[in-house]
């Protein structure tokens, strides 16, 4: 009797979880924890920005049923599209103080200019280091945003800073799901004093993306699939 592919297999959770924190709050943490919990959790969403960027939706969730959880980018902004899309799934909104959250965002970007970042933050925006007052504004109005749209749902949105949690109660609670006997699984907390980049695969990988990466985002741009940084206030 053949094996059933992972994408065949039914979920035995009652329903989805979308992880809808930027990227440097905690969000490898999450995902760790949620797959702990028995979740499967999305490892390659970043890979649908161009589906989303064209609408179509229809794709965008074929590609989500596969899983129990999703999060990264960039699931973040579209969390109203999805709440529609999935009623009854269980939002998590991880946190972190912004200016903590500046510091690593912008370390982990660097210089590194990608469509997917142009598309986050707007236009000419996708460099965090570039413009700070502008990336604490999109960061703090997406979260301002997300709790005014669940305002009257609390049941439907949970709000984290995993850097400051030590036990699953908040979590397995919001979830129903019961607390795991292992520890807590904290992941990815930054030093800033390594070159990330490091190793030949990572130094590879890293010269393909500012060969690639400029190409791609002229593409994004021809098609008008990347907001201008007002719009991008305007849209979270």
């Amino acid at each position: 009797m053949p094996l059933l592919s992972f994408e065949a297999m039914s979920s035995t959770k009652p329903h989805k979880v979308f992880c809808i924190g930027f990227m440097k709050t905690g969000t490898t943490t999450l995902n760790r924890a949620l797959s702990v919990l028995g979740y499967r959790v999305s490892h390659n969403s970043w890979k649908w920005l161009k589906l989303i960027v064209k609408n179509d939706w229809s794709s965008v969730r074929q590609k989500m049923d596969v899983w129990d959880a999703v999060e990264d980018n960039p699931i973040p902004l579209i969390y109203k599209e999805l709440d529609q899309f999935y009623p009854g799934s269980k939002f998590i909104l991880t946190v972190r103080d912004s200016e903590k959250w500046y510091n690593s965002v912008s370390y982990h970007i660097g210089d590194m200019l990608s469509p997917m970042h142009e598309w986050l933050f707007g236009k000419g925006k996708g460099l965090p280091k570039n413009d700070k007052t502008h990336t604490l504004n999109v960061f703090n109005t997406h979260r301002k945003k997300v709790e005014d749209h669940f305002k009257d749902r609390p049941e439907d949105l949970l709000i984290i800073d995993v850097t400051k949690i030590e036990s699953w109660d908040a979590l397995c609670a919001f979830l129903n799901e019961p607390v795991p006997s292992t520890s807590f699984p904290h992941a990815n907390r930054t030093t800033y004093d390594t070159d990330k980049n490091a190793g030949f695969q990572r130094r590879s990988k890293y010269l393909k993306k500012r060969f690639l990466n400029p190409l791609k985002i002229w593409w994004y741009k021809q098609n008008h699939y990347i907001p201008s940084p007002n719009q991008r206030l305007e849209q979270l």
